[in-house]
């Protein structure tokens, strides 16, 4: 049974054109009857919303047991802002947040970090999208162990794909788990989407190549 906050979450995203059905070639060539582009939120209200959804997330997960949240560049960095005010004006959580730039600064205050300056011992979180192969989160982590001997147990995205990595008995976010020592929480999976597919009983084409799709190349 699906959520209310997940049912939430899966048409809103559908309602800003994020979330799509048809067929799509996955950036790692795979055939795929949906399609997630967080980049198609563009608006005030649409980034407000979506901040509120991973400031609950939060909330309810850890809760304030953390020092700042880091949003890789680019997509992380308005996710990481937002998110900030989402959770101080919704549950006064006031904590600071920070991202990279893609190339560092030689001029002005220098360096690749802009906002907060992490410091050791700091547990940071970070804010992300989604999770693909993992790539961007390996570039990541040289850049925020290279800042301060922090802490990094957290990662929030807004969907989990639940698609294997490099080992096809291990999805992507498992391999993140395993090799960093970090807990991905996710806003909604794509079980939640097929649920959601199934629920709506007008989807019964794309829920077919759904259930293909995850028996190719899901892991649960």
């Amino acid at each position: 049974m699906l959520s209310q906050d997940k049912r939430e979450f899966i048409e809103f995203m559908m309602s800003a054109d994020v979330l799509r059905f048809g067929d799509f070639v996955t950036k790692s060539g795979r055939n795929t009857p949906y399609f997630v582009n967080t980049g198609n939120f563009k608006t005030g209200k649409q980034i407000a919303t979506l901040a509120g959804f991973y400031a609950k997330l939060i909330k309810e997960s850890i809760g304030g047991e953390f020092e700042c949240m880091f949003g890789p560049a680019y997509k992380g960095i308005p996710l990481a802002a937002s998110t900030a005010a989402a959770l101080y004006n919704e549950y006064n959580i006031d904590k600071p947040y920070f991202f990279n730039r893609k190339e560092e600064k030689d001029h002005g205050e220098g360096g690749s970090l802009v906002g907060y300056k992490p410091r050791s011992g700091d547990r940071v979180i970070i804010i992300e999208d989604v999770i693909t192969a993992g790539t961007a989160l390996r570039e990541t982590m040289p850049i925020l162990y290279g800042a301060a001997d922090v802490k990094i147990n957290d990662m929030f995205i807004s969907v989990n794909r639940c698609e294997y990595g490099k080992n096809p008995k291990k999805t992507t976010v498992m391999e993140v788990m395993e090799e960093f020592g970090i807990n991905v929480h996710a806003i909604i999976t794509v079980r939640d989407i097929r649920e959601y597919l199934k629920e709506n009983g007008s989807y019964d084409e794309i829920l077919k190549k759904m259930d293909k799709y995850m028996e190719d190349y899901c892991v649960f």
